[in-house]
């Protein structure tokens, strides 16, 4: 019996050493997966914010580095180059790298319509008065300047004839550059830069969308090549955007939220609170869910067709859409 026993105990201890080996190896199969994800500093990103710091990244067995883009052709030549994996702003960029560059990129998820609104010098009463001056962009070819230069065709303005496009960079540098000249006269802007403008002495003439009509604006886009390589990683990185995005959504984290947008982006409390009532508008904030327009997306491209590209047709949307990992990923959230 005392043989048997020692027996017994013997494969036990030897069992416990085998569990105890094999948790360092579990864990090493749970090691998050490394993610480089390019954004501008907006109050867009505070899902990005709350990814990190509320440890839903993590959550979702991802561990996101947030890298901020000088401009949007940095961003462009930063994802075409492997700089980082995933970008995330204004999807005609994604477009652009098709048509201009010839490089094989694919939109996976929308973020919102931007939340852009027309602003201009306190002197200027209307779109028609930008006339003679400089209309200043993030980059003189893509999304927001496009948009700018087809509120101002409407007001009868021709580019190079009746304005000046000077590229300037992004958002923060659009704002400085309003008080560097008059002659700046209008940029397309949102939050917290809109407010800034706006609190500063500068004029909105109204929301771009009121303007122009339904656009899908900021949202995911990646090289397709790294897409199908990393196509798990990917709807997990999707889910795990659309869970932080709630996060940051709910009425319950509001006063957490315009703590983030206050720390990170070092904004006064009431220009936090007044970006965060943007953010949460569900008429003119973050879409719920992040869930693509394909209208407002077909008017992106319409819009692109007609100022960029010289009033030629617009392609089909599915050129440069795949939607199959955004599907996947909310499926695994499981509402």
């Amino acid at each position: 019996m005392a043989t048997r026993r020692k027996g017994l105990l013997a494969l036990a201890a030897a069992l416990l050493a085998t569990a105890t080996l094999a948790v360092p190896c579990a864990a090493g199969a749970a090691d998050p997966v490394a993610l480089r994800v390019n954004v501008f500093p907006t109050a867009k990103i505070l899902p990005m914010f709350a990814g990190v710091d509320k440890g839903i990244f993590a959550k979702h067995g991802l561990k996101v580095e947030v890298l901020h883009t000088e401009n949007s052709e940095r961003q462009r030549e930063g994802l075409a180059a492997g700089t980082f994996d995933i970008a995330q702003s204004a999807v005609d960029n994604a477009v652009a790298m098709v048509e201009a560059a010839g490089k094989d990129v694919v939109i996976v998820m929308g973020i919102s319509s931007g939340m852009n609104e027309f602003v201009v010098q306190p002197d200027i009463a209307s779109v028609a008065e930008v006339r003679g001056r400089s209309l200043i962009v993030d980059a003189p070819n893509t999304a927001y300047a496009l948009v700018a230069k087809k509120i101002l065709l409407n007001a009868g303005l021709r580019e190079g004839v009746d304005y000046k496009v000077k590229p300037i960079g992004r958002g923060s540098q659009r704002l400085e550059a309003f008080f560097e000249s008059r002659e700046h006269a209008a940029a397309v802007m949102n939050p917290p830069f809109s407010i800034l403008a706006v609190s500063r002495g500068m004029k909105s003439l109204g929301r771009t969308i009121d303007m122009l009509g339904p656009y899908q604006a900021d949202g995911v886009f990646v090289m397709r090549s790294w897409a199908h390589a990393n196509g798990k990683t990917l709807e997990r990185y999707l889910a795990a955007y659309v869970d932080a995005l709630r996060w940051s959504r709910a009425p319950a984290n509001r006063t957490e939220s315009i703590a983030m947008l206050r720390d990170k982006l070092k904004l006064a409390p009431d220009i936090a609170e007044r970006a965060y009532a943007l953010l949460v508008d569900p008429a003119f904030g973050l879409t719920p869910d992040a869930k693509l327009s394909l209208e407002g997306f077909r008017n992106l491209l319409a819009l692109r067709a007609e100022v960029e590209g010289k009033g030629g047709a617009a392609p089909p949307p599915e050129k440069y859409l795949d939607l199959s990992y955004y599907d996947r990923a909310m499926k695994t959230l499981g509402n």
